[in-house]
């Protein structure tokens, strides 16, 4: 009977960023409890390692990205990775950031994201977006290179403008904050079932929370707290999550998994 239900969907990791040593524990739990994850990247050496770490489990994504923390340094070497655009099967984690990104950084932020856009919108990619304190930048810029849907990864940004976004029709992860966390609790509450996503955002986005590392069975309680909120079951929030991971691969003719 539970081999009947889907599988978990975790839409936003870093699985790269585990050391050798834990590695193969967090990729046999992947296998194990039947958790589908994108793993996004940094930069390109991020990449690289993402993708052998992709070729080792099938339940694994791999997505290259050029986060806005590392702009700076990665358009000085974008001669070593531009090609990535012309072939990598999704985009992530990319985006804008105001609030934690270095100092001075926007321009050149702006313009590796537009690089990524125009090559998401050429070849009709799926991307996976970094939104702080740039959502209605961001929110103008997917209308204006006509992408949707995209994923929205921890969106926690004003409510208007997720209105907008959620209007426009893209989709969005809830991850480990929401047990702690009054407004990531109204923006799952907002958003609807059919544009909903879980993620973990491992393994560095719990630490800062309860200080400890993220790990695969995180998710559970992230379903957990999901099903609670929204007045549900956890097998119907998995239900609901799968079923829209599965219309994004239709979308952008990714594999089903």
């Amino acid at each position: 009977m539970r081999r009947n239900r889907p599988p978990l969907l975790d839409a936003h990791a870093h699985l790269d960023q585990y050391d050798d040593a834990h590695l193969p524990a967090v990729l046999a739990a992947l296998a194990a409890q039947r958790i589908f994850t994108i793993a996004v990247s940094m930069d390109a050496a991020s990449y690289a390692r993402t993708c052998a770490i992709a070729a080792r489990s099938p339940w694994v994504m791999p997505a290259f990205g050029v986060h806005p923390w590392h702009a700076a340094t990665a358009w000085q070497t974008r001669h070593t990775w531009l090609h990535h655009l012309a072939e990598a099967p999704l985009f992530g984690e990319i985006g804008l950031d105001t609030v934690w990104a270095p100092p001075n950084t926007l321009d050149v932020q702006r313009r590796i994201f537009h690089l990524f856009l125009e090559a998401a919108a050429a070849r009709h990619l799926l991307i996976n977006l970094h939104t702080k304190g740039a959502e209605a930048e961001i929110r103008d810029n997917l209308r204006a290179f006509g992408i949707t849907p995209a994923i929205i990864h921890w969106y926690s940004g004003p409510l208007d403008v997720l209105d907008d976004l959620i209007a426009d029709g893209h989709v969005f992860t809830i991850g480990v904050e929401l047990p702690y966390t009054p407004h990531i609790q109204a923006i799952a509450r907002r958003i609807p079932l059919g544009q909903l996503l879980t993620e973990t955002d491992n393994s560095g986005g719990l630490p800062w929370l309860t200080g400890e590392t993220g790990m695969p069975h995180h998710l559970h309680g992230v379903l957990t707290h999901l099903a609670a909120l929204r007045g549900l079951s956890v097998d119907e929030v998995r239900a609901h999550v799968w079923h829209n991971w599965r219309h994004l691969c239709a979308t952008y003719r990714l594999e089903v998994r």
